[in-house]
């Protein structure tokens, strides 16, 4: 397990845009298909929070063990260190926000 300042080369979407980044902040926008997924991973200082604007999203936490399915205008908040996968939840494209802060990013990948 080893920190990463980026993880975006390990897994595939069908569109990603930066709408705001600054030091210890970022949102980003992504799209996935049914088919794509965000692997098993954790970040060591910034919080996750996903905004889910189209389609259906899951996501896998560990530590504890649990899985949340969200939908358009759903919010939910991961925090520093748990590890989460972030899945297609239906069978059409999802679009949702990850707001990511404050503090350092890095991305630690599970297998």
């Amino acid at each position: 397990m080893e920190a990463m300042i980026d993880g975006r080369h390990l897994y595939e979407v069908e569109r990603r845009a930066e709408h705001a980044a600054r030091a210890g902040f970022r949102i980003t926008e992504i799209q996935i298909s049914p088919t794509q997924k965000v692997p098993w991973h954790f970040h060591s200082n910034v919080q996750d929070t996903f905004y889910v604007l189209d389609g259906q999203l899951r996501l896998f936490l560990r530590e504890p063990k649990e899985e949340v399915r969200l939908g358009p205008g759903d919010t939910y908040s991961v925090k520093p260190r748990r590890p989460h996968l972030v899945t297609n939840g239906g069978d059409a494209s999802a679009t949702f926000l990850v707001l990511q802060g404050v503090g350092e990013y890095d991305f630690v990948q599970l297998v």
